[in-house]
């Protein structure tokens, strides 16, 4: 009986979370798979086909936690609000970065009529993507701008002080649609570098994570992430005649911090 008592008391703790506020701030490492890429403007109008891409990971230093800097590394950002114990609504931006390799060897069809050195019909030849004919990123970044529902579960309680404040352990899920806003930087076929923000499709994705909170206010989390981005609309030069579109299927591992925000009533007090 003693055993059985403990494990209720450390096991499935309800915890009082509707009407709480949470925020957090972290940084991920993401993956990409291999992605076909239409490009099309005037007189041209050609695919690369699976073309790699790896995201580009700032070096750690006070960058990271400089207000005037810290947007520059691959961020997560979310603010969320309990509308149950068990269940969150929150908003959110997975600031990731996409750079496609360069100098890689892919397919390309299509056909290009331009004046250029690239002229010609191609038919699943291969093309040696150099930094005269292509650079293709979005680094500044692929930003998502996300509505997500979570499921949240306390899995384990441990109590430190005489109230039986603590740490627990808890799990998280969810799911969430958004739009895609980059800043692609990208240079084609000898234009001048483009690199300006604009709305250029939706994505959805689906995460799990674990969750450590301290004293019920504060928080560490990691997160798996994974999701599917349509960029139908992406700008290339300043002739908005010239587009490309692309499918990713893509990953994150996150790591964030945050705080829970009680509402505060006569019955709602910190208490440590």
């Amino acid at each position: 009986m003693f055993l059985v008592a403990i494990v209720a008391t450390t096991f499935g703790q309800g915890k009082n979370n509707k009407g709480k506020f949470y925020i957090y701030w972290g940084w991920n490492h993401a993956q990409y798979t291999k992605s076909d890429i239409q490009f099309k403007g005037d007189n041209y109008d050609f695919t690369l086909d699976n073309v790699v891409a790896h995201d580009r990971q700032t070096s750690f230093g006070l960058k990271y936690f400089n207000p005037s800097k810290m947007t520059i590394p691959q961020y997560n950002f979310r603010l969320g609000y309990f509308v149950s114990d068990n269940w969150n609504i929150s908003f959110g931006i997975d600031h990731m970065k996409y750079v496609m390799d360069q100098d890689q060897v892919v397919k390309m069809n299509g056909n290009i009529n331009t004046g250029s050195e690239f002229d010609g019909t191609y038919n699943n030849q291969d093309m040696k993507l150099t930094d005269d004919f292509l650079t293709f990123e979005h680094t500044d970044g692929l930003n998502y701008a996300n509505l997500e529902v979570r499921r949240f579960d306390n899995i384990l309680h441990l109590p430190i002080t005489k109230n039986g404040k603590g740490i627990d352990v808890n799990v998280t899920e969810g799911i969430g649609a958004g739009i895609l806003y980059p800043r692609s930087n990208v240079k084609l076929m000898g234009n001048e570098r483009y690199d300006e923000f604009h709305l250029a499709g939706f994505a959805t994705a689906a995460m799990v994570g674990i969750n450590f909170t301290f004293w019920d206010y504060f928080f560490v989390q990691a997160e798996l992430k994974g999701g599917f981005a349509n960029l139908s609309d992406i700008r290339t030069t300043e002739n908005k005649a010239d587009k490309a579109k692309q499918n990713i299927v893509f990953s994150q591992q996150n790591i964030v911090f945050g705080a829970i925000i009680p509402v505060f009533t006569h019955k709602n007090k910190l208490n440590f």
